[in-house]
């Protein structure tokens, strides 16, 4: 195993993961001794005061409290739940407003990642025209990445006075977020190489000294199906491609799930015009402040809080009405 060190990091990373799971279960048994030996004491001492009751009844607390967060984590039970995550962010609707709101959501979700202690890489940004961005990708590597995230998939509403408005009307934006599973190498998805057009150009950049001065970016179009991916994080046109062609493979696999399980694909929000009527979640700022989920009827007053990465609610209301049917599965899946 030590002589293939990609193989090694996806072999430690899962015994984390399953170490992790066990450990919770220690800790629930751990809690439950703990209050026993209590209670056990309580009942052979007359004389116990009311703070051994509250002892016993914060071990019984910890232990509730690490058996939901194991019920919940069973809502994860899609095959590609546990995989990392690629994400793209893209402004539909309304100009610069769509592009200022699709940079407040890539900060939202950038937010929600960070408080999970998840990584982090953009591999691809395009930056609109005044103001905001065009559209951004990333990937989100971290323990069930897709498997939250899935949740933010779709096309996301904004309700507010416009900023820039000179005459302060209000204005209704929106923006989607794409939600992809990055593959695992033991999903063999077969591209033809003769199905691609691959056109490399200069990555955008601050200017500078650190200004790209090489095409090193690459797009590449598949030309059967007509999806595009593109990366330029990268100063390594070869990296670049790489980074790319993961994305395609990606897509390639969420094509193939929609063909075989239409009905409960994660990907099917995300088929919907960037526009009107086809929202997942709207946040209104104007005339009063809310955030509202579509699919599930959860909503919250704290538009802030949740601008600023506050989504827990959010998913696990997703997560809870769709579970593991909200995700992919690779059963007999052929690209």
């Amino acid at each position: 195993m030590w002589d293939d060190a990609e193989r090694a990091q996806k072999v430690l990373q899962e015994r984390a993961t399953l170490e992790a799971f066990v450990k919770r279960f220690d800790t629930i048994y751990a809690a439950l001794e703990d209050a026993n030996a209590l209670l056990e004491l309580v009942e052979d001492d007359d004389d116990s005061d009311e703070s051994m009751f509250e002892e016993i009844q914060e071990q019984l607390d910890e232990a509730d409290s690490l058996l939901e967060k194991i019920e919940f984590e069973r809502m994860l039970s899609g095959e590609a739940d546990p995989n990392n995550a690629i994400v793209s962010i893209n402004a539909g609707a309304g100009g610069t407003e769509s592009c200022d709101w699709a940079s407040m959501l890539r900060r939202m979700l950038l937010a929600y990642c960070e408080k999970r202690g998840w990584k982090v890489t953009i591999t691809d940004h395009q930056d609109g025209e005044e103001a905001g961005i065009k559209s951004t990708t990333f990937i989100v590597e971290g323990e069930y990445a897709f498997g939250y995230l899935k949740a933010e998939a779709g096309v996301h509403r904004l309700v507010r006075i416009s900023p820039f408005d000179s005459s302060a009307r209000r204005h209704t934006s929106f923006a989607s977020v794409f939600v992809y599973p990055e593959i695992d190498d033991d999903i063999e998805i077969e591209v033809n190489e003769a199905d691609l057009r691959v056109d490399t150009y200069r990555a955008s950049g601050a200017g500078g000294q650190h200004v790209n001065k090489t095409d090193s970016a690459v797009r590449i179009t598949h030309n059967p199906t007509g999806i595009v991916v593109q990366c330029q994080n990268e100063r390594s046109q070869h990296k670049n491609r790489a980074f790319a062609m993961k994305m395609l493979r990606a897509q390639l696999y969420n094509l193939e799930l929609q063909k075989k399980q239409e009905e409960i694909d994660a990907v099917n929000a995300q088929k919907k015009d960037i526009a009107w009527g086809s929202q997942i979640r709207s946040y209104v700022l104007h005339p009063y402040r809310m955030v509202k989920d579509v699919r599930t009827g959860h909503e919250v007053g704290d538009v802030d809080g949740v601008l600023d990465g506050k989504l827990d609610d959010f998913i696990e209301a997703y997560l809870i009405q769709f579970g593991a049917n909200a995700g992919p599965s690779t059963d007999e899946i052929t690209v």
